[in-house]
């Protein structure tokens, strides 16, 4: 079983910049990414990479405006996040055990507690 710790998210402006990271411990050999969940709706995925960060995957409504990488020497993965916009304002999950064709969690990953984003208008 892999454990997951989030970085603390925050509170921040439209069009401004935002890196959250996720430490992973245990099992780490894995395809990660992160999802999102905003209020009333369901959680989303939102980027995903593959161990060797050779292969990555991005929800079509932050292509070109997130970027997810890895440090596998620091069992670590990051999402970068910029021009953000008021529709980004979510609890972001890291997660372990991704599909990234199918952009989800196969059956055993883990997921980390979450962390708030806010992007005010």
């Amino acid at each position: 079983q892999v454990q997951l710790v989030e970085s603390a998210g925050g509170l921040v402006q439209a069009g401004d910049s935002l890196r959250l990271s996720c430490a992973a411990s245990g099992r780490t050999f894995s395809t990660m990414g992160w999802f999102r969940q905003a209020p009333g709706k369901e959680r989303e995925f939102v980027a995903g990479i593959s161990w060797t960060g050779s292969n990555t995957a991005y929800a079509d409504s932050v292509k070109g405006r997130f970027t997810i990488s890895r440090d596998n020497a620091k069992n670590t993965i990051y999402l970068e996040m910029n021009s953000l916009k008021a529709e980004d304002t979510a609890v972001y999950y890291c997660a372990a055990r991704l599909d990234l064709l199918r952009h989800t969690v196969v059956l055993g990953g883990s997921w980390g507690q979450g962390t708030q984003v806010t992007v005010s208008s």
